[in-house]
């Protein structure tokens, strides 16, 4: 398995036995916690009463991932397996992280 790290960046690439590989972007929600950015579908702030029954939903249908360490919850990331995964971090700072993602995505290809 290779890695590249970066501050925000975890990519790696993964050799399967069959001769396949498989690689992603990994983006830091905080406190050591990445998603496979690929995935993400919204990333939303938590203070709209919908997005507050979207996470006691989540809850009840054992799709909810709490990634806040403990903290106070400041986003909902919501990604295409409707898993909802909570993180202590702004939702303006992990788009940030995801735009910059999606710039060096863009960069590397040229």
């Amino acid at each position: 398995m290779d890695f590249l790290r970066s501050r925000q960046r975890l990519s790696f690439t993964l050799q399967l036995s069959k001769g396949d590989v498989v690689s992603a972007t990994l983006l830091n929600i905080g406190f050591g916690n990445t998603v496979v950015a690929s995935r993400v579908i919204a990333i939303v702030t938590t203070s709209s009463a919908p997005m507050k029954r979207l996470k006691e939903e989540a809850k009840e249908g054992r799709k909810l991932i709490d990634a806040t360490q403990g903290r106070k919850t400041r986003s909902i990331i919501i990604t295409d397996s409707n898993h909802i995964i909570l993180s202590a971090l702004q939702a303006e700072t992990i788009a940030q992280r995801f735009e910059h993602e999606e710039i060096l995505k863009t960069n590397s290809k040229d």
